[in-house]
């Protein structure tokens, strides 16, 4: 029994077979795996998992394994029913329906239950068990859990259901004279020269009340509007304490020190309006920061810890993009300075279409503090030409790219619906010693995003093609074809398939311990002979030749293009991007020297 799921394939028994043996590698369940025994039938924690592996990224449940056997196939007494059982739960029981794909396959010699289930969109959010209600009911996915929504994240999903219009509500008995006068002026000017149609010929209230800054409040009063407030005001924190940025420099990688009782080495409140939150904030990060010295293709180059412009740009997104509904207004911006990272949060999470893997994408932008943006279009940080934003979306792109020419590890972003959290690593990627260990492969012409692949692995973080495409700045197309090219030069390892895959470093180039973690040179993998001992006097094709060697397809692939190239073997039937295409040595011929490494 089978319910549809629109734009996305079934997980069939080769995929399933990946899944469990990553769980079984693991040991535990994972973020988007939910693997239940239900020997007594259908449990009812499922009803929380569908809740929130449909407000999270989707998931897949699999029921008829027994995790506490190492994920052993138990089967299930009733297939069938079970699967009824589940389908009218998801449709019964859940609101809004979950639309999951449910399938009974055969594992192992037993029958399990495998269900998909999409992440519903953010209009519909959140989704919730019925019988619990909506402040009960509702669950987030959290590393292999599921974590019940509180009441602040509830109300987040809601209004992130239509445009919020917190940042455009009046503040009551609050004037023109609250606002800063020469940002206004600056503002007003600037309104005029950009948009000279829609301000040319008001007069200064007339500007204020038509770019929504001065709005009614209702009793035939104007009154500053809350986001007239926070980009122009004198000082917003008189009426709203908590809307302002605190900076704290932790001395070591947990916080506080313990053996020395310091608890900080730096702690600022940061107040005003934005324009002058985002100068100040900066001006107390350089006081906090060091510079350092990267490798570049002309030697050295000395630089701050972390590149101003993604600070500027995380800046100004936090106190831009956050949450301004009443719930969320005492709870300031925040960041946080540590040896090994710096870590930016704002109250609420993304907003709209924007999800953690299309932050940065050409054409995804959206703001829920529309009113808010638009007015800091025009509106210059004190001191500097520079306006606070552009409202292009493009902050995030001049953030990564930033990174990436100072060779750093892209940041992390983290959207945990109450909050926003951007963390910057405080370390170079293409730093000597990684340089020096990639020279070590004795590997030519790979590409800089390749080499930049390679460090984020010899780094110890993992590597998928979301992540890489994210560091690299390439296409997913573009991607894919340089790691699967790291594949076939037998520089890493990938782990599963399609969109279970995962890359990491074969043992074969890990750093030796004997060596003190120095890197050692060594000669690149050279697999022709292998391959033409295989072959001898058969014709096989390259996916016999995979099995023949041991080799992945990749390497076969590309060692079988150098053969070619050298006459030492040809094709007999097919075309060369098959699997199934035959090849046979020629006769006659015989390898000679190793020649150069080529690509």
């Amino acid at each position: 029994m089978s319910r549809t799921m629109p734009g996305r394939p079934a997980v069939n028994t080769e995929e399933l077979a990946e899944i469990v043996e990553n769980l079984r590698v693991l040991g535990s369940d994972v973020a988007d795996v939910e693997v239940k025994k239900a020997l007594g039938g259908l449990p009812r924690s499922v009803r929380e998992t569908l809740s929130s592996f449909s407000n999270t990224r989707g998931g897949v449940i699999i029921l008829g394994l027994d995790e506490s056997e190492g994920f052993a196939a138990t089967g299930l007494s009733d297939p069938a029913t079970m699967a009824a059982n589940f389908a009218s739960t998801c449709s019964d029981e859940m609101e809004p329906p979950v639309r999951a794909l449910v399938q009974i396959q055969e594992f192992e010699g037993a029958q399990v239950l495998v269900a998909e289930i999409p992440e519903i969109d953010r209009s519909q959010k959140p989704c919730y068990y019925k019988g619990a209600g909506l402040t009960k009911g509702a669950y987030i996915r959290v590393h292999d859990g599921d974590r019940q929504l509180s009441s602040y994240e509830v109300q987040v999903m809601l209004s992130s259901r239509g445009q919020p219009l917190d940042d455009s509500q009046p503040v009551p008995g609050v004037g023109l004279e609250a606002l800063d006068r020469h940002l206004t002026a600056s503002t007003i000017l600037r309104l005029r020269e950009s948009r000279p149609y829609a301000y040319r010929d008001l007069d200064v209230e007339g500007v204020l009340r038509k770019a929504k800054i001065l709005v009614p409040d209702g009793n035939g009063d104007d009154v500053v509007s809350l986001a007239g407030l926070l980009a122009l005001g004198q000082y917003p924190q008189e009426h709203f304490p908590q809307l302002m940025l605190s900076f704290v420099h932790y001395p070591s990688d947990s916080g506080p020190d313990n053996e020395t009782g310091v608890r900080f080495l730096d702690s600022v409140a940061i107040e005003g309006p934005i324009p002058a939150m985002v100068r100040d904030a900066m001006s107390v990060i350089r006081r906090n920061m060091v510079r350092r010295s990267i490798v570049t293709g002309a030697g050295r180059q000395d630089i701050w810890e972390y590149p101003e412009t993604a600070l500027r740009e995380a800046i100004t997104n936090a106190l831009v993009h956050r949450d301004l509904s009443p719930a969320a207004r005492g709870t300031q911006v925040q960041i946080e300075m540590f040896p090994n990272r710096l870590v930016i949060r704002n109250p609420g999470g993304l907003y709209g279409p924007v999800t953690v893997e299309n932050l940065g994408e050409e054409g995804v932008s959206s703001s829920r503090n529309a009113l808010l943006l638009r007015i800091l279009e025009d509106v210059p940080i004190p001191g500097e030409e520079r306006t606070v934003c552009e409202n292009r979306g493009s902050g995030i792109r001049a953030m990564v790219g930033s990174l990436r020419r100072a060779g750093m590890t892209a940041p992390s972003f983290d959207d945990r619906i109450s909050a926003f959290i951007v963390a910057f690593p405080n370390h170079s990627l293409l730093n000597d010693e990684a340089v020096q260990w990639i020279a070590s492969l004795g590997e030519a012409n790979l590409t800089d995003s390749q080499c930049l692949a390679l460090a984020i692995l010899h780094n110890g973080a993992s590597l998928d093609n979301a992540t890489y495409r994210k560091a690299a700045g390439l296409d997913s197309r573009v991607a894919t074809i340089e790691l699967q090219d790291l594949v076939a030069r037998e520089l890493v390892e990938q782990i599963g398939t399609r969109r279970w895959a995962r890359y990491r470093l074969p043992p074969r180039i890990e750093e030796d311990a004997e060596h003190g973690g120095r890197p050692r040179r060594r000669s690149p993998a050279d697999r022709r002979q292998e391959i033409l001992d295989a072959l001898g006097a058969q014709t096989l094709s390259r996916a016999e030749l995979a099995e023949a060697t041991g080799l992945t397809d990749q390497t076969v692939r590309r060692w079988l293009l150098v053969l070619r190239r050298e006459g030492l073997v040809t094709t007999t039937e097919g075309s060369t991007s098959s699997k199934n295409t035959k090849y046979r040595r020629i006769p006659g011929r015989q390898l000679g020297q190793p020649l150069p490494f080529t690509s």
